[in-house]
């Protein structure tokens, strides 16, 4: 999980995001105005209710992450917690390289008006890159065929 800034026609917004690893799919989002730490633990909340509990959430040290209602949360499921190493954006490569493509293949692309503009357009985005949006990662598959591919194979084990 992590967040990044979005620029708009006017000022900016952030996106927290849960992206699990292996698929590359994204399982929750949410756009704030403000770095509280209240839309990361909704976007969290989001993924464990509809995706169930993993066994870790791997995170940067930001003080949404290290934040007690956060920290909490993943205590509560006994979550395992995984933080990166200060200033080692290698650890989150994943993450950091999903940025790099919202940014350029949506973003950059559109100077939204709006928050709901953002969030409608992220929404159609984030929708067309787990369903369709090849992946070179993953053999041309997308993130949607991974993820619910591997499935049978979780429940097995």
């Amino acid at each position: 999980m992590d967040i990044t800034y979005l620029p708009m026609k006017r000022g900016f917004l952030y996106l927290a995001v849960v992206l699990d690893w292996a698929s590359r799919r994204i399982l929750a989002w949410r756009l704030s105005n403000s770095l509280t730490a209240d839309f990361c633990v909704e976007a969290l909340e989001e993924a464990l209710r509809r995706y169930g509990k993993p066994k870790i959430v791997n995170t940067d040290q930001g003080s949404q992450f290290t934040s007690a209602e956060f920290i909490a949360t993943l205590n509560e499921q006994s979550i395992a917690i995984s933080m990166d190493g200060k200033g080692c954006w290698r650890d989150n490569v994943f993450i950091e390289r999903l940025w790099k493509t919202i940014k350029y293949e949506e973003v950059y692309l559109r100077a939204y008006e709006s928050v709901s503009e953002a969030q409608a357009s992220l929404t159609r985005y984030v929708s067309f890159y787990n369903a369709r949006r090849p992946h070179r990662s993953l053999d041309g598959d997308t993130p949607d065929a991974v993820y619910f591919e591997s499935l049978p194979l979780r429940a097995a084990a």
